[in-house]
């Protein structure tokens, strides 16, 4: 029974644990299975608040990727407007060109027509003309023709030998008739002028005692360095441009070390232009502002000193009631060389000789000076105006109601208009004397060289000259002829033709004397 009930008991006791067991171990799957639920059902939220999170990022880069991709196509969309305002404004620039030309090549096609009609009927009248003119010399050589079959009937002489001898007879009557008419009028105004001319030059040129007047326009540059030089030209050239479109001049810059070469007609825009650049260089600040400012400055500078000048050469020559333009074109021969020669101390010289050779003619001084002083006033703008510098400046002078004598001694001192007062033949002789005297003008070697071979080539042109030499710096031509061929009379005519002609093809300071020489030599031996 105890048995029993202990073998119940433990049956009991271990059916009992076998439940517990069992219900601990369902207990624990259930536990398992609701934490595992719990884990998955935690990590399912947050998988999908991760998913949440993403799809939101990525509909925020969407989103920030379409605005940049609008702000991106406006911005192009903008440039490209831009471009083809720029395009059609461009086009529409050369449409309007093309129109023009086309406009000028439409009047130019009318000139041209209208030049083509009236040369056809010039090429029709010329064409009737060339037929009457064929007719009439067929009649003229039918004329001429019995004409020379009778002469030559009557002579019993042929063709050739009468036209030579005709020929040979008349140039032997002609030249001969030249040569004793030139000797004897040569002669008569030597015997009746010579003395009175020699005293009257030689008084002048010893009563004024002036410095000489050669000088020399520098127109080059000093750059201290290399650099420097870079700085003048700048960045691609921009300053050297600027300073030449200010100025007026060319700037030459070579590989010579330290030289600047400033070029130009016009003697006061390159001196405008030296002064400037030496300033810039000084200063160091150069660029295309500052080079306007200082060339501005420089050429206000310049205009009033060449206003001095011309107001104190008026004084120093003691000639008075000029106008403004005229001191101011006298001031600008200052700067104004020819052959080295300073114009303006050039001018003043001829006016204090053309009163000294007044004087003693017992002519008006005043007169005198003022011609001299204003001769050469054309030098002045002849660069700008069409002309020679005579008739330049006798236009310039007429404007300011200068007197006859006056404006024909300017016009008239190189000959190109006949002299109708006293003062032009005084104003010439002056001028000549101021430029051939010694130290007065100067000139290069090469230019030199050519005038004396330019010289002896015009004399060795004339048939009967053996030799000839160029001597006393080019003042004087001795020619040596050939005494068989050429007698003393020809002698004086081949002199005459040839200082003629030196007149009309060179061009030459003061004036040449042509010395022609005939020598006969006669030889014999005695045995």
């Amino acid at each position: 029974m105890g048995l029993h009930m202990l073998a119940v008991s433990l049956g009991e006791a271990v059916a009992l644990v076998t439940v517990s067991l069992l219900f601990g171990m369902g207990l624990a799957y259930v536990l398992s299975r609701f934490v595992g639920r719990a884990r998955f059902q935690a990590a399912r939220r947050q998988a999908e608040q991760l998913l949440n999170e993403a799809r939101e990022k990525s509909e925020n880069t969407v989103k920030e990727a379409q605005l940049r991709a609008k702000e991106e196509a406006i911005r192009t969309r903008e440039e490209v407007e831009r471009e083809a305002a720029a395009t059609r404004a461009e086009l529409k620039e050369t449409e309007r060109r093309l129109a023009k030309r086309e406009d000028n090549l439409e009047k130019k096609l009318d000139a041209l027509a209208s030049q083509e009609r009236s040369l056809q009927n010039h090429e029709r009248q010329l064409k009737e003309r060339d037929k009457v003119l064929a007719i009439k010399e067929k009649e003229l050589a039918e004329v001429i023709r019995q004409q020379r079959d009778q002469l030559l009937k009557i002579t019993g002489m042929g063709l050739e030998e009468a036209k030579e001898l005709l020929l040979s007879r008349l140039e032997h009557e002609v030249e001969h008739e030249a040569a004793a008419i030139i000797d004897e009028a040569i002669n008569e105004a030597r015997e009746t002028a010579e003395a009175k001319s020699r005293e009257i030059i030689l008084t002048a040129i010893q009563r004024y005692a002036a410095e000489h007047t050669s000088d020399h326009t520098v127109s080059a540059v000093d750059i201290p360095s290399d650099d420097m030089k870079g700085r003048v030209i700048g960045r691609e050239g921009r300053n050297i441009r600027a300073f030449e479109k200010a100025t007026g001049v060319d700037v030459i810059v070579d590989d010579t070390p330290g030289v600047v070469v400033v070029s130009a007609f016009d003697p006061v825009r390159r001196e405008v232009a030296r002064l400037a650049l030496e300033k810039l260089i000084q200063d160091g600040r150069i660029h295309p502002a500052r080079i306007e400012e200082i060339v501005e400055e420089t050429r206000k500078e310049v205009e009033k000193q060449i206003m001095e000048l011309g107001k104190k050469a008026a004084m120093e020559a003691n000639v008075g009631g000029l106008h403004r333009k005229q001191i101011d074109l006298l001031g600008r021969l200052n700067f104004r060389t020819s052959y080295g020669q300073n114009v303006l101390r050039h001018s003043i010289e001829v006016a204090y000789m053309c009163q000294i050779m007044a004087d003693e003619l017992g002519l008006d001084g005043t007169i005198a000076r003022r011609c001299g002083l204003l001769h050469d006033i054309g030098k002045a703008v002849d660069h700008e105006v069409e002309g020679g510098h005579p008739q330049i400046g006798a236009d310039i002078c007429k404007r300011f109601n200068e007197s006859p004598e006056v404006l024909n001694a300017i016009a008239g001192h190189h000959g190109d208009v006949p002299a109708t007062s006293p003062y032009t033949p005084l104003v010439a002789a002056a001028d000549a004397i101021s430029a051939s005297r010694p130290g007065g003008r100067r000139e290069s070697l090469e230019r030199y060289i050519k005038r004396l071979e330019a010289l002896e080539g015009i004399a060795n042109s004339f048939p009967g000259v053996k030799q000839s030499y160029a001597i006393q710096a080019g003042r004087e031509v001795r020619v040596i002829v050939d005494a068989n061929r050429v007698d003393d009379k020809m002698a004086m005519k081949i002199a005459r033709d040839i200082a003629k002609r030196i007149e009309g093809e060179m061009t030459y300071p003061g004036e040449v004397k042509v010395t022609l020489l005939r020598e006969v030599r006669a030889v014999e031996y005695a045995r």
